[in-house]
């Protein structure tokens, strides 16, 4: 007897296998080309690597070539990134949750102003930024090209826009009465935000986190306007496209560099994966 409903469940699993197969599959190819020698990816790069002592011998290569500092670009993109998700979720969490409790049109415009960030391309913006960075170098003698905090205030500017945009959904279903109840027992407003918003923020928190860690841990045309390709201060990006140069490509570094800059936001993806669908759901539904 033909059944419709489990036809379409196992047409709905093949289509899932297909997905997951399409998109992993990416992940498998920088895997076995890690461990392979530059001209055996050139000839078969999908042939699975005879020695993986291979990819421990790159590992060692990246990390200890001077040439490359891969280990400086390692911590800077620690002190960038880690330095950019905080501002960027502290100030839009306060940011939201102003637009949201204060219920002015000066409010609704300012909410729309972020709302306009979103829509604005980064390549529209790129070119004054670099610009306007170095009119502020000559005005009041602040670098800000090639340096951290400039990266940093770079990544805040184009990141906020969508972190405020999901706060703001979110804090919409936090009840008023809370507040109202803390602001009678004498709490302070940094009192009402830190002690009672954050807590309940966690899962739109972490959501932000995890999708700006992504974008900023992995972004190279930003970092490359602001601190430029070779310089002392590198993110990873940065770091392995030294690896390809104009006439050779050391195709066995590349896979290798590239898995290990992979690695850090896999991992926090899937500790965070929980929060981060709970975040998603509650800011859209609620």
């Amino acid at each position: 007897m033909f059944n419709k409903k489990r036809v379409i469940n196992i047409l709905l699993t093949i289509l899932t296998l297909f997905l997951f197969i399409y998109t992993i599959f990416p992940f498998f190819v920088v895997i076995i080309n890690s461990a392979k020698p530059s001209f055996v990816i050139n000839t078969d790069p999908l042939a699975l690597p005879e020695q993986w002592g291979k990819l421990i011998e790159n590992i060692k290569i990246i990390w200890t070539k001077p040439t490359i500092r891969y280990a400086q670009s390692v911590y800077s993109s620690v002190i960038i990134t880690i330095s950019s998700l905080t501002t960027i979720a502290i100030f839009s969490a306060m940011a939201a949750w102003m637009l949201v409790r204060t219920k002015t049109k000066t409010s609704k415009v300012v909410f729309f102003l972020f709302l306009s960030g979103m829509v604005i391309p980064f390549q529209v913006v790129m070119f004054p930024l670099v610009a306007e960075f170095r009119m502020i170098n000559e005005a009041i003698g602040l670098r800000m090209l090639r340096t951290y905090h400039g990266m940093i205030i770079a990544y805040i500017g184009f990141g906020s826009p969508l972190a405020v945009f999901m706060f703001h959904g979110f804090i919409k279903s936090i009840p008023l009465e809370l507040e109202e109840a803390a602001t009678i027992d004498g709490c302070t407003k940094p009192q009402i935000f830190f002690k009672i918003i954050v807590p309940i923020l966690k899962p739109i928190v972490v959501t932000v986190l995890i999708m700006n860690a992504l974008w900023v841990w992995n972004d190279f045309l930003l970092p490359a306007l602001i601190l430029g390709v070779g310089q002392d201060i590198q993110t990873i990006p940065l770091a392995i496209s030294a690896f390809a140069g104009s006439f050779v490509k050391k195709w066995d570094l590349i896979m290798t560099a590239v898995l290990m800059a992979a690695l850090p936001i896999i991992i926090g993806f899937l500790f965070g994966q929980k929060h981060i669908i709970k975040g998603m759901v509650a800011g859209s539904i609620k």
